[in-house]
């Protein structure tokens, strides 16, 4: 196939400058990953808040990482609005197996949304990314301005360099064409539609699962990665998906936002209570001879509350919401 060109096809919506304010409810709203754990609940907010032309594809319908099915889909549906949501994401043992796969699958999802929706005329956009953009050992709390000055962690660097790829190619396009599209990189998220697989997960639904077939199964021990030291924060997903509305609809400018509570715990801590929540009696073990990861990954959020929007979802309220839904959805969900 012959390379698509671009700029962006020149429609009347390249004459309107963009301002801070509430989007139109009724223009077609493209979230790309809408079945995922963070694309589910922003799909959730958008359709609370009267968003009347949503669109999404499965994997199966639409594969992202397919550069002329990505323009071909824009062609067809041209979006007025975008969250880019889709990624291919795992936990330590995930990201530590699989590097190649993180950083070449990431790559060419972001790339092709991006440029779709470049050539066909997307008014606004949100990327989003992760709190592992950040160096391994940068000031705590982490400021946006920490971004690349220092090494990164090295059991998802693959994912991360991808994720900073994301936002440099948002603020070119910024500095190239004008467009007002964002980036916003969430802490640690939780909540529906989580991935609670094994070997695939992330830290809090991976402990979810193990405390909770524990409880179940009445095991006397519990054996946790790591020395449960490393500070984590933890945000609701549907915290998340208001923070997106809200960033769309209040925020712009070229630096990447984060999105977070503000506050952290210890990997222990939350273990601790996710065996309370669940019923899990027994003994926690740690396996030392794990890697722990970032020692502590605490993100400023000044700057979401300086554009007027804080965190409203509780940990221990949020924590047992998720484990009611795991349990609801225990033979349906992701392995």
């Amino acid at each position: 196939m012959a390379e698509l060109a671009l700029p962006a096809v020149v429609d009347d919506r390249d004459e309107v400058k963009f301002e801070p304010g509430p989007l139109n409810r009724s223009s077609t709203f493209y979230v790309a990953g809408h079945r995922g754990l963070v694309g589910s609940a922003i799909w959730r907010r958008l359709q609370s808040e009267g968003f009347a032309d949503l669109v999404g594809r499965s994997s199966s319908d639409l594969d992202l990482k397919d550069r002329e099915a990505v323009f071909a889909f824009f062609e067809e549906i041209k979006p007025r609005y975008v969250v880019l949501a889709a990624a291919k994401v795992g936990g330590i043992l995930a990201n530590s197996t699989y590097p190649v796969d993180f950083l070449s699958d990431n790559l060419r999802i972001q790339v092709n949304v991006l440029d779709a929706a470049l050539k066909y005329g997307v008014e606004r956009l949100l990327f989003l990314g992760s709190s592992c953009i950040y160096p391994k050992f940068a000031p705590q709390p982490i400021a946006e301005e920490s971004l690349l000055t220092g090494h990164l962690e090295p059991t998802n660097d693959s994912y991360a360099i991808a994720k900073i790829a994301g936002i440099m190619q948002i603020q070119a396009i910024r500095r190239q064409y004008g467009l007002p599209w964002i980036s916003a990189m969430p802490t640690n998220l939780y909540g529906p539609n989580d991935n609670f697989s094994p070997k695939g997960s992330h830290v809090l639904p991976a402990l979810i699962r193990r405390y909770d077939e524990a409880a179940q199964s009445g095991a006397a021990t519990v054996t946790n990665w790591g020395t449960g030291t490393p500070r984590r924060e933890f945000l609701h997903v549907d915290d998340m998906a208001a923070a997106c509305l809200h960033l769309l609809e209040h925020y712009d400018g070229p630096e990447q936002v984060n999105v977070g509570t503000g506050s952290d715990v210890t990997i222990r801590e939350i273990a601790e209570t996710i065996a309370e929540v669940v019923g899990f009696t027994g003994r926690t073990e740690w396996d030392t001879s794990k890697p722990d990861g970032t020692p502590q990954k605490l993100l400023d959020v000044s700057k979401l509350a300086n554009a007027g929007w804080t965190s409203q979802v509780d940990l221990s309220d949020g924590l047992r919401s998720t484990v009611e839904w795991y349990r609801e959805h225990i033979t349906t969900i992701r392995e």
